[in-house]
């Protein structure tokens, strides 16, 4: 059974407005990302650990 976890929103982006942001969330052995702005039924993309750690690795670089 694959369990998908909670939403979460980096601590930066309470200072938006809207306070909308790039959201993630774990699906099973995948992660999950979507665009907290756009409606409920917004796309969700779900990558590879390896994928995930990668984008994390690069924003952290070039954050």
């Amino acid at each position: 059974m694959s369990m998908t976890g909670p939403w979460r929103k980096s601590s930066r982006s309470g200072a938006n407005q809207d306070n909308s942001c790039v959201e993630v969330r774990l699906n099973g052995d995948s992660a999950q990302v979507s665009d907290s702005k756009l409606p409920e039924d917004r796309p969700i993309v779900t990558v590879t650990p390896a994928s995930y750690n990668g984008l994390l690795s690069w924003v952290k670089d070039h954050g």
